[in-house]
């Protein structure tokens, strides 16, 4: 399979659909990273598009982090350049206007993980695959913001306990967690991610981009500085389109129609 099958990526209406398909389990590499990166970032460039959804090909496997047969013949150089592949991967997500999200249908580990864990939102399959960062069985730990983004998301007791044992949840304890946002029946998956995204996708993309930046920046400003920035950021809302739209459609009793 070539690097560029690697990563498929489509584009339906305002939604970007970039489709991890390195069987059997998305195992990534320096090349495969780059790919994702430059996939993402392509789809941020897209003024069509608002919403980016990560998904993959696979049933079984989301994305089992770093291709461990790689990691282990690589040099210690090769290695902290695929350290630096991946959170490429990651910045890339964050300082993207476009609203990522990621749908989980299999096993998600390291960096894979870490991944999605630098996504806006996480939807998941109900099912019996498994969840987890197992770096210190390893002997490391996660190095692509797997720690602070996995305290944030849910918490540092919980934090703690994941890190340190390496042990996997399943997907009903981390929707219970909150490091999932929805939970669906498998059945219903693709369908409900599909009315998700799209429906998502019909938003004020500026308004939905600032209010990311927001949630963003917020961390370690004071209550009075946070509340400067939000002011800040609406304020550059007022005049747009979307937001004369929006106070028109609600007058009319209609559905706004965004740009």
């Amino acid at each position: 399979m070539s690097l560029e099958e690697q990563v498929v990526v489509k584009k339906e209406a305002a939604v970007a659909i970039i489709s991890l398909n390195r069987p059997k389990a998305n195992s990534y590499y320096k090349g495969f990273l780059e790919n994702i990166s430059q996939s993402i970032k392509d789809a941020s460039a897209d003024a069509a598009v608002k919403v980016i959804l990560i998904n993959s090909t696979s049933e079984k496997f989301f994305c089992a982090g770093a291709d461990i047969k790689i990691f282990s013949s690589n040099t210690t150089e090769q290695n902290a350049e695929m350290v630096v592949a991946a959170n490429q991967v990651c910045k890339a997500m964050v300082s993207s206007k476009k609203i990522i999200v990621s749908a989980i249908k299999g096993h998600v580990l390291g960096g894979g993980l870490e991944m999605i864990m630098a996504c806006d939102i996480r939807l998941a399959a109900q099912g019996d695959f498994l969840i987890g960062l197992p770096e210190v069985k390893l002997g490391l730990m996660p190095g692509n913001g797997g720690t602070p983004r996995l305290i944030d998301l849910i918490g540092a007791s919980r934090a703690m306990e994941l890190l340190v044992t390496g042990n996997s949840i399943s997907p009903q304890k981390a929707y219970d967690f909150g490091l999932f946002n929805q939970l669906y029946a498998k059945k219903d998956f693709e369908q409900k991610v599909a009315d998700y995204v799209n429906a998502l996708a019909q938003g004020a993309g500026q308004a939905m981009a600032a209010i990311k930046h927001y949630v963003q920046e917020h961390k370690g400003m004071s209550l009075q500085e946070s509340l400067e920035h939000e002011a800040t950021l609406v304020a550059t809302l007022y005049n747009t389109f979307d937001a004369k739209e929006g106070f028109q459609a609600f007058v009319e009793k209609r559905s706004p129609k965004f740009k």
